[in-house]
Order: structure tokens, then sequence, then C-alpha cells
């Protein structure tokens, strides 16, 4: 089991990238103000495990319903492709439900961090890269999710409005290039 920067760095990034939780910051707020209270620990926790989860048990569980991980690789970067459409036009495809009492599971750390975009992230990312960077990379995005569900509204303070958006809309732009470059590497095109 050999570590890899690079691979570490990279899926960081594109973990980084997918989760947005900088681009969140208003999503958690609000569902701060209906909750009264987000537990950060068991949303990074349970997001945590979630993710890791799925990286291994992921390709079980498309092969038990009929799928290679290359499929599902190209229907993620559909999926991702959408998501980064929202960030960067600021359209509004996927719909949040109402918030429940369980908040920061649902919809916190499930799917708001810990997503479908995330999942599908996480088996493209296996088919390029080492099982043991893509953990290190979960763990540091999940430390940085963790500072941010801590410090949401000192970070709205810091940011503004306006550094948020740009903000979103810079991940929105490099999203884009993730989904372009997963839909390239798994049709062969």
């Amino acid at each position: 089991m050999e570590f890899n920067f690079r691979q570490i760095l990279s899926t960081s990034m594109v973990l980084f990238a997918i989760i947005d939780i900088l681009g969140s910051i208003p999503v958690v707020i609000e569902l701060r103000k209906k909750a009264g209270h987000i537990q950060s620990e068991k949303a990074a926790i349970v997001a945590t495990a979630l993710m890791i989860i799925f990286l291994f048990a992921g390709e079980s569980l498309l092969k038990v319903i009929g799928l290679d991980v290359e499929s599902f690789a190209i229907a993620g970067s559909f999926v991702i492709f959408f998501i980064a459409m929202e960030m960067v036009l600021g359209l509004t495809i996927f719909k949040e439900g109402e918030a429940p009492e369980t908040i920061s599971i649902v919809p916190l750390a499930f799917p708001l961090i810990a997503g479908a975009g995330t999942m599908t992230t996480l088996l493209s990312l296996k088919t390029e890269y080492a099982t043991q960077n893509i953990i290190v990379g979960i763990i540091m995005n999940m430390l940085f999710v963790y500072f941010v569900l801590k410090n949401t509204e000192r970070l709205e303070k810091l940011f503004g409005k306006s550094g948020l958006n740009v903000l979103r809309k810079a991940f929105g732009i490099i999203l884009l290039a993730i989904a372009i470059k997963l839909f390239r590497n798994n049709t062969g095109l």
C-alpha cells in the first residue's frame, strides 16, 4: 500500500469541488435556522462513513443490479454536469425536501454532503486512483467540512454573499471540466 501525494491532491480537489461545502453555506445556514442546531460532528462522521462504505461496496452493489463501473461513471458525469450547471448558472435542478428533526443526517450528511454526485465521483475516482489515496482525500475533505459546519456563520460574514457566489461559480466551472473528463475517460472519446 503506497500513498501517492499527486493522487491524494487530485482526489481531494475533485471531492472538494463536488461536495462544495463552501457553496452550500447558505443552505447550511437555512437548515440551521429551521432546526435550531446542527450537530456538525454527527454530520461529518455519517457522511464519511457513507462515502467509505460506498467506496468499498458500491461496485458490488452495482454488480447486483447489473451495472458496470464505467456505465455508472458515465451516468455520474451527467449528474456532476447538472450540479455544475446549477452552480454556474444559479439554477435549481435538484430540489431539497423539508427539513426533518434529524437534519444533521438527512438532508445534511446525505444527500447534501454525501449525495449522488459524491457517490458517483467516488466510483469514478476508483477507476483512476488507488483506494488508500481516495480514503485520505475523503478524510481531508471531511475535516474541512467539519470545520465549515462549525463556523458557517463566521465564514458567511468573512466571504459575504458575493464572495460565496464567486466561489460557487468557480467550483462549478471545475466540476464541468471534471464531468467532461469522466465522460471522455469512460466512453473512450
